[in-house]
């Protein structure tokens, strides 16, 4: 059975730079997105697919389609998130107090940053190869215990339940499959389109590349020991308290 890595949420900032890491590094890797959009830098041996993680039958046909041409995930990266923007003419934007709480972005944050993630967890466990590596990038404000400053609300919420998703999923994988390590990834304010209404705050050098960011998730990762799994540590490799 051959393996393969999948960076789920290609078509990013991080999740591009991912994907032409882990091609450079001789990795066949399957490069998942909505738009399906290829890079013209990435070599043969990336796949770009058009994948919508919003829709769970896609990802359940995709994880059958790498069963059926004996494939195994030896490495997954979820890059899905979501912090601003605008969804069906409602503008999203993080809160700064409770008046600012309303249902439809709340439920907006927990769909793209805890249900798509976790919908992934559900279908990688029966298509993980063994040492397999998952990796969900969360946030260090999703942590419960470091949060001190208050605001966000629902980026902050729908962060710390993805983190409870990979904390309790660890559980199962642990009985289900062999030698899997779950990690949650605090990349850190990285200059992309997510951080872009936030970055005039941020000092220049904690202000960083995506090819960084993924550079750094590369090199950490692969020095997680899978008994202590799950991990959730952030661009330096320290440790997050959850």
């Amino acid at each position: 059975m051959s393996t393969v890595s999948l960076v789920i949420g290609a078509s990013g900032g991080i999740g591009r730079a991912l994907v032409s890491q882990l091609a450079g590094a001789g990795r066949r890797v399957f490069a998942l997105s909505r738009s399906g959009q290829r890079d013209a830098s990435w070599p043969d041996s990336v796949i770009a697919r058009a994948l919508d993680s919003g829709d769970e039958g896609s990802i359940a046909d995709f994880i059958e389609h790498l069963k059926d041409d004996g494939m195994s995930v030896e490495l997954a990266v979820c890059t899905i998130g979501m912090l601003h923007g605008d969804v069906d003419g409602h503008a999203i934007f993080p809160e700064k107090k409770l008046e600012e709480l309303n249902a439809t972005q709340l439920a907006t944050y927990f769909s793209v940053n805890t249900i798509m993630p976790a919908l992934w967890l559900k279908h990688l466990v029966s298509v993980v190869a063994d040492n397999a590596t998952l990796v969900f990038l969360s946030a260090r404000v999703g942590s419960i215990s470091d949060n001190r400053l208050g605001g966000w609300y629902g980026y902050r919420a729908s962060k710390a339940a993805l983190n409870m998703m990979v904390k309790t999923a660890a559980v199962e994988y642990r009985r289900r499959t062999k030698n899997t390590t779950l990690v949650c990834y605090h990349p850190g304010t990285v200059d992309t389109g997510l951080s872009e209404p936030f970055q005039k705050n941020v000092k220049p050098e904690k202000l960083f590349e995506p090819d960084f960011t993924a550079k750094q998730l590369l090199t950490h990762i692969a020095t997680l020991e899978t008994e202590d799994s799950p991990h959730f540590i952030d661009w330096d490799g320290k440790v997050v308290s959850w």
